[in-house]
């Protein structure tokens, strides 16, 4: 690891983050897929999934889950969704579980997730900003009206509306803008963070990456399993297991559930 702090063995490195979220008074947390991947759930832009919805499917992931695709081929992009992207039996991991810890402290204002599994929730965090939305929630395009995921589930084909309208995920497909609420929220959480703790992301999906230019706290810790185009500017890069860490850390001052 290269930071301020120069080379430290895991040990330190988590020793450091827990004296961090000690002191800070105002933590936001920002995650990506890598922190859903150690629930069970696949990351669908990793070189699997690549593989798996070409060799299926026909087609690259960004293509099944664009707006475009979504209009023209709309059976066989809830054929996709269905078999890749919902994963109702997933339970909440070490991550999720000492974020939710951290935020009973009240040291942790804002969870921002690019994840659609409701994990954080599941795990007892309250304030979780879904910048691409959830699959447990669904809408009617024709009429709005509301449908949670198991009448998605039990629908064959393309799901239709009372109405006779499409019911569609709650998710931001590519070539859609994020809500502009969400992101206005998740933007001012990031501007007032005393530390923004960044992890299993690779920071490369935009807009949401680009979120981190609005962060001017003193500290930025990154974790993730591999580098990312922020290392550089942070006071603090682990490379490693995001739960484990988070556990580690967070687990230095807080009851573990089975207390």
């Amino acid at each position: 690891m290269q930071c301020e702090l120069g080379v430290l063995s895991m040990k330190e490195q988590i020793d450091h983050l827990a004296a961090l979220l000690r002191e800070s008074e105002n933590t936001v947390f920002f995650g990506g897929a890598g922190v859903s991947t150690e629930s069970g759930i696949p990351d669908f832009r990793s070189e699997s999934g690549l593989y798996k919805a070409r060799q299926v499917y026909g087609y690259p992931p960004e293509q099944l889950l664009s707006h475009t695709f979504f209009e023209r081929h709309t059976e066989l992009f809830f054929r996709y969704y269905r078999e890749n992207l919902i994963a109702r039996d997933a339970q909440p991991n070490a991550a999720h579980m000492a974020l939710a810890r951290l935020e009973q402290t009240g040291k942790l204002r804002a969870v921002i997730t690019q994840n659609i599994d409701g994990l954080h929730q599941a795990a007892g965090s309250k304030n979780v900003l879904e910048l691409h939305g959830s699959n447990w929630r669904h809408y009617c395009m024709a009429c709005d009206a509301r449908y949670d995921l198991d009448f998605v589930l039990s629908q064959g084909g393309v799901p239709k509306c009372v109405c006779g309208g499409v019911v569609r995920p709650d998710v931001v497909l590519y070539e859609e803008g994020l809500d502009n609420a969400v992101f206005s929220a998740a933007v001012e959480a990031i501007e007032a963070a005393q530390l923004l703790i960044v992890g299993g992301t690779s920071l490369a999906v935009y807009p949401a990456a680009g979120l981190l230019r609005y962060f001017s706290g003193p500290n930025l810790v990154l974790i993730n399993k591999s580098e990312t185009p922020y290392d550089r500017a942070a006071q603090l890069v682990i490379h490693d297991s995001i739960g484990a860490v988070l556990g580690a850390a967070v687990g230095q001052f807080t009851p573990s559930p089975a207390t």
